[in-house]
């Protein structure tokens, strides 16, 4: 009978061409990991530098910007230090307008006493405020100085060329604080409340001299300015 004989064992091996391309595979792989971690190193140490340059040039520089920041305007006026370099300042800023300033003052805080027009058998050419001694006298608009100094009847007055081209007479104070020729604002202290002159007790005595018409009644050209100076809560 025939005899079969086993075929000789072979060992399996893998071709080489598979294993260069396994291989090759491998290297590629590895090699764009390592470019990877290549590339996060130099961002880190690109950033650390960054970092380091701002900190060191903070440190020259205390007030220097870092890059990209924009330094804030204070609205702060305590911000602003008279002893530091105006370079060094911080602009100030506020956030709102000043008011407007009033065109027309009360000259007195104090009631009127007295009007205009006849009174005890003579021409009351002003109006009285009732002010208690020694209380600060306003000027009533703005204007200039043009007459400081004794009167008669008036003891001390004060003659003030007015905005409106009037003129606005202040008797009877005690002291008077501004000279002739100084420009004043509505608002300004010109002098004290006083008894000088022929008076009966410490009040202003206040007239309007309009040019060409004389000694007006205060009182409508006050209403005419947006004044009522017979309303004072006082």
């Amino acid at each position: 009978m025939p005899v079969t004989l086993p075929l000789p064992f072979r060992k399996l091996t893998v071709p080489s061409i598979g294993r260069r391309r396994v291989t090759t595979q491998v290297v590629a792989t590895t090699t764009a990991l390592c470019a990877g971690f290549g590339l996060l190193a130099a961002g880190a140490d690109s950033d650390n530098e960054q970092i380091n340059t701002v900190a060191a040039t903070s440190a020259a520089h205390p007030g220097a910007e870092a890059p990209g920041e924009q330094q804030a305007t204070s609205h702060d006026p305590a911000a602003w230090d008279p002893n530091k370099p105006a370079a060094d300042n911080q602009p100030v800023a506020f956030p709102f307008p000043e008011p407007p300033r009033p065109t027309t003052v009360r000259p007195v805080d104090a009631v009127v006493s007295s009007g205009f027009g006849p009174r005890w058998g003579t021409a009351h050419n002003g109006i009285d405020f009732a002010g208690q001694m020694g209380a600060p006298i306003k000027t009533v608009t703005d204007g200039v100085v043009i007459e400081a100094g004794p009167a008669t009847g008036f003891g001390l007055w004060v003659r003030v060329q007015q905005d409106d081209g009037t003129v606005g007479v202040y008797g009877h104070m005690q002291d008077i604080l501004v000279q002739v020729g100084q420009p004043v604002r509505a608002g300004d202290v010109i002098a004290t409340v006083g008894a000088r002159g022929q008076s009966t007790g410490p009040h202003l005595h206040y007239e309007v001299h309009h040019p060409g018409l004389g000694k007006i009644d205060p009182m409508p050209w006050f209403a005419a300015r947006g004044m009522d100076v017979n309303n004072f809560p006082g």
